[in-house]
């Protein structure tokens, strides 16, 4: 019964090195698969049978199997490519995606969005991720990532920022006119900004010397553009004071008259802050923002938080993870953000097919996250992670285990060679 035996021990190594072909085939036909993870057949010998009982020894083994078949959870390379949409991930961790099947998660960052504004995999799993407010902050908020098709809202300007020097040299002799305001101010300078309904109104700031350390400021619009104006007049809407210290600093500032009633059925009387600078009457140093120095008047810099109504004009992600719309009113703002599961035994994960994985009982439960941060790994954008197999270790195994096949194979020709001796006993 021993030769018996043998050919079931060489069946069984004919079963387990052609699943072992399969485990090679499989990583050598998913070579240029985005995200792919090689496996390897892990063997595992069959319960063998004791000579002497249970004192141990003396045991001839009944085969082979195959034990495991796990995926080598090594980090593929990373290519760049041209395409917004595409992302990879560099360290642990798994996109997430949702799907008619429920919740799954995938390596494979090869993403574009459908005609409804969702963010998709190939198969039509719509990618999740941490979802942002109106002003562009990001929530612990999980849910399928979009971007609005509809008109962004025009916002009207609540404050405005301006940084100049005011020369300290000028005189205090020339007075300011409203009918010839160019040539009656020390210096003057043009900013923009928002009514309520979006519109763009130039507002020109006139500056004059009232007194050493003392200007005054007048902001004035084409009259056409204030309730009431006339076109081709100026029509001022803003009016205050800067006082200054004996170091040129920014020592106070004051708004006297604020009269910003736009026409065309916007918000009367706007409420917009001109900031100057952090003066020291309220708190500041003085340092930043407007001063007073001995050289020519020039502005620095201005910036207003008003915009007009607009349209994406384009999408990216960054290196977080985070995808910002272009509008084309100039706005950039955050969307949300690409969120990344982490599991405790990868390894275990069930494959489902389509390069995405569930998770399993010994898997663990996926701990959800930001990119780069608690462990998970980093997010490139316009990049995909390439397959981790190698071919040519994929065929130095391929040969070892065509060998090993072939050799299990003559154990069986072997003992189909010694039962054919035992019939041929009875023949003589």
């Amino acid at each position: 019964m021993g030769i018996l035996s043998s050919l079931y021990t060489g069946v069984s190594g004919l079963s387990a090195q052609g699943e072992a072909l399969g485990v090679i085939g499989d990583n050598i036909a998913n070579a240029q698969t985005v995200g792919f993870k090689a496996s390897r057949a892990e063997f595992q010998d069959i319960l063998s049978k004791d000579l002497k009982g249970i004192l141990g020894g003396n045991q001839i083994g009944r085969g082979v199997k195959i034990g495991a078949v796990n995926p080598i959870l090594t980090q593929g390379n990373v290519d760049a490519t041209e395409k917004a949409t595409d992302l990879a991930i560099s360290g642990d961790g798994y996109f997430k995606v949702k799907g008619s099947d429920g919740e799954s998660y995938t390596r494979d960052g090869a993403f574009y969005f459908d005609r409804d504004g969702f963010l998709i995999t190939k198969d039509k799993q719509r990618v999740q991720g941490f979802q942002a407010d109106e002003r562009g902050n990001i929530l612990n908020k999980m849910g399928d990532i979009s971007f609005p098709r509809a008109l962004i809202p025009a916002k009207g300007t609540s404050e405005i920022k301006v940084d100049l020097n005011l020369d300290s040299r000028v005189d205090t002799a020339k007075k300011f006119d409203p009918k010839d305001p160019y040539n009656t101010a020390h210096y003057s300078t043009g900013i923009e900004m928002y009514d309520s309904q979006g519109n763009k109104h130039l507002v020109t700031l006139f500056f004059n010397k009232t007194a050493d350390r003392q200007w005054e400021y007048r902001g004035l619009v084409d009259g056409k553009d204030v309730t009431g104006g006339e076109a081709g007049k100026l029509e001022q809407v803003v009016a205050g004071r800067l006082q200054f210290t004996t170091d040129g600093k920014l020592e106070s500032q004051e708004v006297t008259e604020s009269a910003f009633n736009f026409s065309g059925g916007a918000l009367q009387n706007q409420q917009i802050r001109i900031s100057f600078g952090d003066d020291i009457a309220t708190g500041g140093t003085g340092i930043d923002g407007t001063k007073q120095y001995g050289k020519e008047s020039d502005l620095i810099g201005w910036s207003q938080d008003g915009a007009s109504a607009g349209t994406i004009t384009g999408l990216s992600f960054n290196d977080e993870g985070v995808l910002t719309a272009l509008y084309s009113n100039g706005e950039a703002r955050d969307l949300a953000q690409i969120a990344l599961a982490k599991f405790e035994n990868p390894e275990a994960m069930f494959k489902v097919g389509n390069n995405r994985m569930k998770e399993s009982r010994d898997s663990g439960a996926p701990a959800m996250g930001a990119p780069n941060r608690a462990g998970r790994g980093k997010i490139f954008a316009k990049s995909l992670e390439r397959s981790t197999v190698d071919l040519a270790t994929e065929f130095v195994n391929l040969i070892q285990n065509q060998r090993s096949f072939q050799a299990n194979a003559k154990t069986i020709t072997t003992t189909d060679q010694l039962l054919e001796e035992v019939i041929n006993l009875k023949r003589s």
